[in-house]
């Protein structure tokens, strides 16, 4: 059976009469598509293979999050289950002109301004890609950060299996130096997978979220997301405008890489490692080797 085939076949069991399906790429998760049903309404939908995990129905709750307590622009959720999620149909392709990147600096701002709050975490667990994201209430962010998104992929197969014994010390020198190397800041909920991929927009070409990984963070690793990543030339204008609205601590640029080594690492545990991850931890982790391990 084909991936649209199965996806179709779970549309219908949840009730949808299914006309085509167009299988979307870039998702190395689920098997998902733009659908057009008998009555001519768009949709999208993805489904999972497998045993029945959780990820939509916390990807659902993230959404809702986002949009209800960060006031973003999320798509609307038509169905969630551990099987499907169904959502409003948004409109390809995105424009990435200076205009688009100004609104969404303006909506990913009010996000993070309008939801500090005094723990890191969420209320469960999540997801990065296949894998767990653990998001145990914690008080220090720095703690969090360096246990919960830095050291917290040591223990993957892929990574223990690609990072020697002096990476490892490195990356957890580098942990104990966070407070040295990140100023302390309150958390706020943060989308946690905001990569150029992950932003879509509406018809009217209004800047939507999707895909996130949503916990109560640093502000500045949804920033790396998209400053370490490939990206459009008008993007810069994101940043300019984020900086006039909320006052970033000096130094941020700097910092964009020890925040990003969380994408990295996450790449490297998923056997997704296409733009030289292993070499780019290496490279950060540098100044935190020692002779002799």
């Amino acid at each position: 059976m084909s991936n649209e085939e199965i996806l179709a076949d779970r549309l219908r069991a949840a009730g949808y009469a299914v006309k085509e399906i167009e299988q979307a790429v870039g998702g190395a998760v689920a098997i998902a598509g733009l659908v057009t049903l008998e009555d001519g309404t768009e949709l999208f939908a993805k489904t999972l293979t497998g045993p029945d995990r959780d990820i939509f129905l916390v990807e659902s709750t993230g959404l809702s999050e986002l949009r209800g307590v960060g006031g973003a622009n999320t798509p609307d959720i038509l169905c969630a289950s551990p099987r499907l999620l169904v959502l409003e149909k948004m409109q390809p392709p995105r424009a990435d002109d200076v205009e688009f990147w100004e609104e969404l600096a303006q909506m990913v701002a009010a996000l993070h301004m309008s939801t500090v709050s005094d723990r890191f975490g969420w209320h469960r667990d999540g997801w990065l890609g296949r894998l767990r994201q653990d998001n145990s209430w914690e008080e220090d962010g720095h703690t969090f950060f360096g246990e919960r998104r830095i050291l917290r992929w040591l223990s993957e197969p892929l990574v223990e299996a690609v990072l020697d014994r002096d990476d490892r010390r490195a990356l957890e020198r580098l942990c104990a130096a966070l407070p040295e190397l990140v100023p302390t800041q309150p958390p706020c909920l943060t989308h946690g997978d905001l990569w150029q991929q992950n932003i879509v927009a509406t018809g009217g070409g209004a800047p939507v979220l999707i895909d996130p990984a949503v916990s109560y963070g640093w502000p500045e690793a949804d920033l790396s997301m998209l400053w370490c990543a490939p990206r459009a030339p008008a993007s810069e204008r994101f940043f300019a405008v984020y900086r006039e609205i909320t006052s970033l601590p000096d130094g941020w640029e700097e910092r964009m890489p020890v925040l990003h080594l969380r994408e990295h690492l996450s790449a490297i545990a998923h056997g997704d490692d296409n733009w030289g991850a292993v070499d780019v931890v290496r490279s950060v982790i540098a100044p935190f080797r020692r002779s002799g391990g």
